[in-house]
């Protein structure tokens, strides 16, 4: 049967890779787009415990309907961690928007706008203090294509990018994030009552298995007999880890030089 299972050099390796990247960059610190979740409060306590808190911004982005809870566990977690945080209302922004765009425009497109404007502020902060930005995706949101293409999806590196969904959870433990961040059902909160399993259509344990499996090479029967989900549920999560190839990739480029990025320049 296929099982994720948490691997115990994760935060290790995690800490280190973040060490080593900030040194490499020459960067004063990080900038963290803070939400109240759990794959952002992880991506913060890591880095404050591998280069200190006092070298991690933590920018907390909400809107009109952003949840007062989340802001304000947002609050409490930076407190209790000691990084310094600020608050900047980005409704102002989003409202701008929908009035050049379209007063009646679609959730999904509104979502990704507002993804969008807080990846603007992430990175003006990152330039103003020579800060790099950490990304708080984790490897089952890369892969399902679950994520704003240059807005939550944009950063400089992705400390949890290897780790699925089931995995941070895991890790989220074992670093003591607290009970109300640990305890929430998983949501990018670009709407009322938005669920990340609910927008997904399944549940992170079993879309875990079945990337697994995609992972391992197994096709969609193997992957439907070794974990009791049906084949026709396989096929769908396949298909939307192709369909999202474009989100993983720089944009394409047509082979003219001697060496071209993203086919055959090697950095």
């Amino acid at each position: 049967m296929l099982h994720v299972k948490y691997k115990e050099e994760s935060i290790d390796v995690i800490k280190s890779f973040i060490q080593q990247n900030i040194k490499e960059s020459k960067a004063k610190g990080v900038v963290i787009g803070l939400s109240g979740g759990l794959d952002s409060a992880a991506v913060a306590k890591l880095a404050a415990d591998s280069i200190g808190p006092e070298k991690v911004l933590a920018l907390m982005l909400p809107e009109e309907f952003t949840s007062r809870k989340d802001v304000e566990d947002a609050k409490s977690f930076a407190k209790s961690t000691h990084i310094e945080h600020k608050i900047i209302d980005i409704s102002p922004v989003v409202d701008s928007f929908q009035m050049l765009l379209d007063k009646k425009i679609d959730p999904l497109f509104l979502g990704n706008i507002k993804a969008r404007c807080r990846m603007i502020i992430i990175f003006h902060y990152a330039n103003l203090m020579n800060l790099v930005v950490l990304g708080t995706s984790n490897k089952s949101e890369l892969l399902t294509g679950y994520f704003t293409k240059f807005g939550d999806g944009a950063s400089d590196f992705l400390p949890l990018g290897d780790l699925y969904k089931t995995q941070v959870i895991e890790l989220a433990r074992r670093i003591d994030i607290p009970h109300y961040i640990l305890n929430k059902a998983p949501s990018a909160g670009l709407w009322e009552g938005q669920t990340d399993e609910k927008e997904l259509g399944i549940t992170y344990e079993d879309l875990d298995k079945i990337l697994l499996g995609i992972e391992l090479g197994y096709n969609t029967e193997e992957i439907s007999s070794n974990t009791n989900i049906p084949s026709k549920e396989v096929k769908r999560i396949q298909e939307l880890v192709k369909k999202n190839i474009h989100k993983r990739k720089i944009p394409s480029i047509p082979k003219i030089g001697i060496r071209t990025i993203g086919l055959d320049w090697r950095e």
